[in-house]
C-alpha cells in the first residue's frame, strides 16, 4: 500500500463522525404525536401483537431487513488473526456494501471469544450467535479462521431458523465459479474436461472446490494445494475438509502440480505463482490470483508468461473477483422470501445469475453510473456482446447485479421449499428491487 493511500485511508476513517456507519430513523420523529407512536405508549401495541403471533415481528419491526455481520477476528482479509477490535473497520465496510448495494441494514458484531479448549470455543460462539436470533433476519459470518469456520457454519445452520452464510467460504465460491463459467466459454473448454489447480486450502479454497462439484467437475480434476504442496492421502497433517479432496498421488509442489493444468485458482498468498509455472500449463491458461491485498502473481507478469485470462481480487485490475458481487443479492433474495437457509441450489442460482449478466449490454441509468465509475471501459459495457477476456464478471457498480441475483436466489429458495414467503411475479420483484436500490444512488 502506498504512503498516499495510507494517509487517505486514515483521513477517511477518522474524520468526524469516526468510522463509516450511523443509524437513522425510518419514520418521522418531529412531533409529540410521532414520539407517542415511536415509543411509549404507542409502541406497546405492536409488542402485544407480536407476543400473540411471532410472525408479526416481520410486519412491525425491521427484523426482516436486518443482518448481523459476525466475526471473532481470527482471519481478517489478508491480515490474519488481528482480533475483534482490529476487525471492526472491515465489518463496518461490509455493512456499507449491504446498505448501498442491497438496501439491507447490516450491523457489525465483533465477538471477543477466546478459549484454549477448541470445543468450548465452538460452543461459546454458537450459543452467543444463537441468542441473537430474535433481532436479525440473517447471519453473515465473516473472517473466521479454518477449520472453525466450517464447523460454525454447520452448527449454526442446524440450530437457527434464519440463513447463516459464511461469506469467505460460499460467497467467494459463488463469484469464482461465475467467473470461471465465462472464462471457459472464451477459451472453448468445459468444466468436466479441465484440470484445476487450487492454491489455498482454507475456507475459500474448500468452498470453491465443493461448489465446483456441482458443475460436473470430479474430485480427480481438482488438485488442492496448501503451503506444503499438493494435498495427498498419504499426509497425516490434513483435516477432514482437506482430505475430502486429497489425491492418490506423490507429494509434489505447486510447480509440478501445475504441469498441463487448464486453470489456476489462488486464494492463498502473495507471489506463490511464478511466471515459469504458467508456461507449463495448457494452451489458453486461466489464472485467478485472488489473494488480497497482493495477488499470487501480478497480472502483467501472468500475461507475459502466456496467461490468456487473468482475474484478481483487486479493483485496480480487470476482472475483479469480489464477494460484493454475491452477498448483497443473495441476502436480499433470502430475506425477501424469508428463507430458512441459503442452500446449494440458491448458491448455484446466484453464481449463474452473475455469470449470465455479463452477456447483457448496459443501458440507461445503469450505463450512466458505470460511465462515472469506469470511464475508460464504458464502450465495453454497452457492446452488443460485452463478454470478453477483460470482462468475465460484472463490475461492483453494475446495479443490475443485486436485483438479478436476488430474483434467482428467491426462485431457488421457493423451488427447494426453504422459503416461507411466496413471490408470484419474479420479474416485477426484480424491477422493484432495482428501483429500491437505485434510490440509494440518486
Amino acid at each position: 500500500m502506498t504512503q498516499n493511500l495510507r494517509k487517505e485511508s486514515f483521513k477517511y476513517h477518522s474524520s468526524f463522525p469516526q468510522g463509516k456507519l450511523k443509524i437513522s430513523p425510518s419514520k418521522p420523529v418531529k412531533t409529540q404525536k410521532d414520539l407517542t407512536l415511536a415509543y411509549t405508549p404507542g409502541v406497546a401495541e405492536p409488542c402485544i401483537e407480536i407476543s400473540k403471533d411471532k410472525e408479526k415481528v416481520f410486519s412491525y419491526t425491521n427484523r426482516g431487513n436486518s443482518v448481523a455481520i459476525i466475526t471473532d477476528g481470527t482471519a481478517v482479509l489478508g491480515l490474519g488473526k488481528i482480533g475483534p477490535l482490529a476487525a471492526l473497520p472491515v465489518m463496518e465496510g461490509k455493512s456499507i456494501l449491504f446498505k448501498k448495494f442491497a438496501d439491507i441494514d447490516a450491523y457489525p458484531i465483533c465477538l471477543n471469544i477466546e478459549n484454549e479448549n477448541y470445543e468450548d470455543y465452538l460452543e461459546h460462539f454458537v450459543s452467543t450467535v444463537k441468542a441473537m436470533e430474535p433481532s436479525f433476519g440473517g447471519i453473515n459470518l465473516e473472517d473466521i479462521a479454518a477449520p472453525a469456520c466450517f464447523e460454525l457454519q454447520e452448527k449454526l445452520s442446524n440450530k437457527m431458523g434464519i440463513p447463516v452464510f459464511h461469506d469467505d467460504q460460499k460467497g467467494t465460491a459463488i463469484v469464482v465459479t461465475a467467473a470461471l463459467t465465462n472464462a471457459l466459454k472464451l477459451v472453448g473448454k468445459k468444466f468436466e474436461n479441465i484440470k484445476i489447480v487450487m492454491s489455498g486450502a482454507g475456507a475459500a479454497g474448500i468452498a470453491i472446490a465443493k461448489l465446483l462439484l456441482e458443475y460436473k467437475v470430479s474430485k480427480k480434476q481438482i488438485f488442492l494445494c496448501d503451503s506444503k504442496g499438493l494435498v495427498v492421502n498419504s499426509r497425516n497433517d490434513i483435516n477432514d475438509e482437506k482430505r475430502n479432496f486429497a489425491q492418490e498421488a506423490k507429494q509434489i509442489g505447486l510447480k509440478d502440480v501445475l504441469w498441463d493444468a487448464d486453470v489456476f485458482i489462488g486464494v492463498s498468498a502473495a507471489g506463490v505463482l511464478k511466471p515459469e509455472m504458467i508456461k507449463n500449463m495448457k494452451k489458453f491458461p486461466v489464472i485467478f490470483a485472488a489473494a488480497n491485498p497482493t495477488p499470487e502473481i501480478m497480472p502483467k507478469d501472468a500475461f507475459s508468461a502466456g496467461a490468456y485470462i487473468v482475474a484478481t481480487g483487486r479493483s485496480d485490475f480487470q476482472n475483479q473477483i469480489n464477494n460484493s458481487l454475491g452477498f448483497p443479492g443473495i441476502f436480499r433474495g433470502a430475506l425477501d422470501v424469508r428463507a430458512k437457509t441459503i442452500n446449494m441450489a440458491m448458491q448455484m442460482a446466484a453464481s449463474k445469475a452473475i455469470a449470465e449478466l455479463v452477456n447483457e449490454p448496459a443501458t440507461g441509468k445503469i450505463l450512466k453510473i458505470l460511465k462515472k465509475a469506469y470511464p475508460k471501459e464504458i464502450k465495453m459495457f454497452s457492446a452488443k456482446s460485452p463478454l470478453n477476456k477483460a470482462y468475465i464478471v460484472p463490475k461492483q457498480f453494475d446495479l443490475r447485479v443485486v436485483p438479478r441475483v436476488a430474483r434467482m436466489v428467491a426462485k431457488a429458495a421457493m423451488e427447494t421449499k426453504v422459503a416461507q414467503v411466496k413471490i408470484t411475479d419474479l420479474e416485477a420483484y426484480e424491477k422493484s428491487v432495482f428501483k429500491r436500490i437505485l434510490a440509494n444512488w440518486e
